[in-house]
């Protein structure tokens, strides 16, 4: 398929290199996202990269510049994706490749090559010094925190541990059809951890039962969800069918948050993939999604964002991107 020239910025398909499907979805909806739009073609990557692993970066800011030229109806992702296998060797293979592994694994090349280091001020009494963080565009976009509050039933005591996450993976709480905020309130509800999920109570000295809760302690800009598509029946990996119900707009997290995080934690859609099992493989990427996912689904990535930003584009709450 030869480059056609094109006249919509942004609005450029990629070569299929042979089922890279799941590769060309995922890189769709990363450089359909303003902030990362602007901070390549602005070439503030360049500035920013280390030039022991920037291969993968250079090729990827290349292809961002390549599809919002609009010189093209269809590029080739081939110098990205053969500088990412260098450092990936799974992605060699001409097969298809699970699209969560490819979404983390370029992000993580993406930090690692963009990082810089920041102190931070120390928060409480016992710690004599600040510590230090990396930060890049990916953590400053995709980044967020959880905080498991984790509380012994024998002696009450709550303990607190942090985790920061870019994709949160959901439980399908039914087989019927269910709802995007059903698969939130699963995946925070309280839990009680027993039998071989006991946790270790310092305080008891031994292994007891315990409940623990989660809640967003700091909301990434954009949020990603993959949805658990499969469970175990007999021993056996079983594909649950569920239809998921999301909405376009005003996805409101605040009641997962807690304070004083949970301003502005309403996000509108920005970006839908889907894999097909059967009865070929494909990948799609949905910048335009219904209002409902199908029934066939192997899993979905869902990305959400929230926040104004003033250029490229950006739906607000109001706006119908069905349109």
């Amino acid at each position: 398929m030869e480059e056609t020239h094109s006249r919509c910025p942004g609005l450029t398909g990629l070569r299929n290199l042979g089922n890279t499907c799941y590769m060309n979805a995922i890189l769709q909806c990363l450089c359909s996202v303003p902030q990362l739009v602007e901070y390549f073609l602005s070439g503030k990557h360049k500035a920013a990269l280390h030039k022991e692993n920037g291969q993968s970066v250079i090729a990827f800011g290349c292809l961002m510049s390549d599809m919002w030229l609009g010189e093209f109806d269809c590029v080739s992702p081939e110098v990205f994706h053969s500088a990412l296998e260098k450092r990936y060797p799974a992605f060699r293979k001409k097969t298809q490749q699970d699209a969560q592994e490819f979404l983390i694994c370029v992000l993580n090349e993406l930090h690692e090559a963009l990082k810089s280091s920041e102190r931070q001020c120390a928060t409480n009494a016992k710690a004599s010094r600040g510590s230090v963080s990396e930060t890049s565009i990916i953590t400053q976009l995709f980044e967020g925190h959880l905080s498991h509050e984790i509380t012994c039933l024998e002696c009450k005591t709550t303990t607190e541990r942090p985790e920061s996450f870019t994709v949160l993976s959901l439980p399908v709480p039914s087989k019927r059809a269910c709802s995007l905020e059903d698969c939130l309130k699963c995946f925070f509800q309280q839990d009680t951890l027993t039998w071989n999920n006991q946790i270790h109570c310092s305080w008891c000295g031994t292994k007891q039962d315990a409940v623990v809760k989660s809640t967003i302690t700091k909301a990434p800009q954009i949020i990603v969800f993959h949805l658990k598509r499969f469970e175990w029946r007999d021993k056996h990996k079983g594909k649950l069918s569920t239809t998921i119900r999301y909405p376009l707009s005003n996805l409101d997290l605040s009641p997962y948050a807690a304070p004083p995080f949970c301003r502005d934690a309403e996000y509108s859609l920005r970006a839908v993939v889907v894999s097909f099992a059967f009865p070929a493989s494909a990948c799609t990427a949905l910048p335009h999604a219904a209002d409902e996912a199908g029934p066939s689904l192997d899993f979905t990535y869902i990305l959400y964002t929230y926040g104004f930003h003033p250029f490229f584009f950006f739906f607000p709450p109001d706006t119908d991107i069905t349109q």
